[in-house]
């Protein structure tokens, strides 16, 4: 099957209530399509040094940061492909660069501190950046229900609505069932607008109508916040 290995764009956050993810969908009814996979739910393991390092900068909001995770966009089996995804952004330009590979040749190679089985110029790139960083570890495992956007036209404007935002810091398996701690209040939807180019007047005018804002929002970013948060309170430090 084939899939997007690069991606050059502009990510967009703004946090709705359930009446604004209404009308937002009410106005993306003549331009925009719910993909062919509808509503899925995406499993992540984020990998990150012994001390958080990355999501540390990361939260730093430097101008250049980047992060690795492994992806799965439903349950999988040892046999089933997953994506290892290498994410940057520089000066608000998310680039994203991913390779596909079965779960048990991923796992099996974070674990074991081995290079992953496919040599390509992405694959160079996740494994400087694995030698760069050092000791990798599972650092979160993120899950969340999205619904993806597309246009009617075929332009690459695109959005998101991610629900059920859960995290948790154990059983890192793409495999596994969905549990965790929640990120958003009840009733609450992240939607993310992910365009190389401009917002389309129409999605202007409804954000406007609306008031509705751009947001600062990274799912481990708050994930991390709130795991130091929960540590600091038993009195035990992350780092």
């Amino acid at each position: 099957m084939a899939y997007q290995a690069t991606f050059k764009r502009y990510e967009l956050k703004y946090l709705l209530s359930k009446q604004e993810k209404e009308k937002v969908l009410e106005a993306m009814a003549a331009y925009m399509e719910l993909d062919k996979y509808g509503r899925c739910t995406i499993r992540n393991i984020y990998l990150d040094t012994d001390n958080f390092r990355l999501i540390r900068r990361s939260l730093e909001k430097p101008v250049y940061k980047e992060k690795l995770r492994i992806r799965s966009y439903r349950r999988v089996e040892p046999q089933d492909t997953v994506f290892v995804e290498l994410k940057k952004k520089y000066k608000s330009v998310v680039y994203k660069r991913r390779l596909v590979l079965s779960e048990k040749e991923v796992m099996e190679s974070f674990r074991k501190e081995t290079p992953l089985p496919l040599h390509s110029q992405i694959g160079d790139e996740i494994e400087y950046f694995r030698e760069y960083y050092g000791h990798l570890y599972p650092a979160v495992f993120l899950s969340y229900e999205r619904e993806a956007y597309f246009m009617k036209d075929g332009s690459d404007f695109r959005v998101t609505f991610d629900e059920n935002i859960l995290y948790r810091r154990e059983n890192f398996s793409l495999g596994s069932s969905v549990y965790g701690t929640p990120l958003l209040e009840e009733g609450q939807t992240l939607m993310e607008i992910k365009t190389s180019g401009g917002i389309p007047l129409w999605m202007s005018q409804i954000l406007t109508q609306c008031h509705i804002y751009k947001t600062s929002f990274s799912k481990y970013g708050l994930a991390y916040k709130n795991m130091i948060a929960e540590k600091i309170q038993g009195g035990i430090k992350y780092a």
